[in-house]
């Protein structure tokens, strides 16, 4: 994700858009188009090639596309934003569940304490890189050998370690550490966390339908490679500019929404889901160790956070 501050300095957030990797795509589609363009208006200028074409079909093309392109936009954004608010949600139930174990264990409890802080921190670690191309155990924090071990060898590791945390909870539960009470509410957050899990999972794994995709694409392709056609005649060479303005515009929409539509990777607008990970290691460690993990430096506005 691009840091930046909202509404506050417009010709600023433009001067660096050239950052992203999505406008590096479209500005290379737009020159593209406009070379086309230019043959079209060349060939047209100099065999005087008359289009029977009427430029109102254009106008009716570019109105059913704009429609077309803000509902996959819609459809899109609205994939970014369940796995934001589920990020979020990730937030709020590990720090609660923190604290409810912080004030439930016993005061001398530091083992348990510990155990939780870690495999809270590492279940969003992991879940974090399993969303994105698989887990890499030197990211996790504090692992022996045994559990390091069995972590290998499973191929859902964001699963394994909540079965671990949930194995801890049943565990001081049977010692006496946790009453009735203290076990309904643990669970509830706990359970949280899974849902969690299976909510993103579910995003990651059901794209935007093919057809519907690459229709979308095709359409754009084709009315960007057809529009000098309908405009030489009213505008003559300024249906270059004109082309690729438009085109501009219309493969800018698809773009971005194909790139914010899988929230969880490492494009330049995705969620930074790495920073929300160690933000929530940095906050269990606080409630359960009573540790302040040391502050990194903030980063500079339009840098990149994964």
């Amino acid at each position: 994700m691009i840091l930046y501050e909202p509404n506050n300095n417009w010709f600023r957030d433009i001067g660096n858009l050239a950052k992203s990797w999505t406008m590096q795509k479209i500005l290379r589609g737009v020159l593209l188009i406009g070379i086309i363009a230019s043959a079209v208006s060349f060939s047209m200028y100099f065999f005087q090639i008359e289009p029977r074409l009427n430029s109102s079909i254009f106008s009716l093309l570019g109105i059913v596309l704009s429609i077309l392109l803000v509902f996959r936009t819609n459809t899109a954004y609205d994939r970014w934003w369940e796995g934001r608010k589920q990020w979020g949600s990730l937030v709020n139930n590990t720090r609660t569940l923190a604290s409810l174990l912080q004030a439930s264990l016993p005061n001398n409890d530091k083992e348990s304490r510990f155990y939780f802080a870690k495999h809270i921190a590492n279940f969003c670690i992991a879940l974090k890189e399993h969303l994105r191309k698989g887990v890499k155990t030197e990211e996790l924090i504090h692992l022996d050998s045994t559990e390091l071990n069995e972590l290998n060898v499973k191929q859902h590791k964001p699963g394994y370690l909540a079965t671990l945390i949930y194995g801890k909870i049943h565990t001081i539960y049977r010692a006496g550490a946790l009453t009735d009470a203290d076990l309904i509410n643990v669970k509830q957050h706990y359970f949280a966390l899974i849902d969690v899990m299976g909510a993103c999972e579910r995003i990651k794994k059901t794209p935007i339908p093919f057809s519907y995709s690459v229709y979308i694409k095709i359409f754009v392709s084709v009315y960007g490679l057809i529009l000098p056609f309908g405009l030489f005649n009213d505008f003559g060479f300024y249906a270059i500019p004109l082309t690729m303005f438009i085109f501009f515009a219309m493969l800018g929409l698809e773009l971005m929404a194909e790139e914010i539509e899988e929230p969880f990777g490492l494009d330049c607008n995705d969620l930074p889901t790495g920073d929300i990970a160690l933000t929530i290691k940095k906050n269990v460690f606080e409630i359960l160790e009573q540790e302040s993990i040391k502050e990194t430096k903030p980063a500079e506005l339009y840098t990149k956070v994964f």
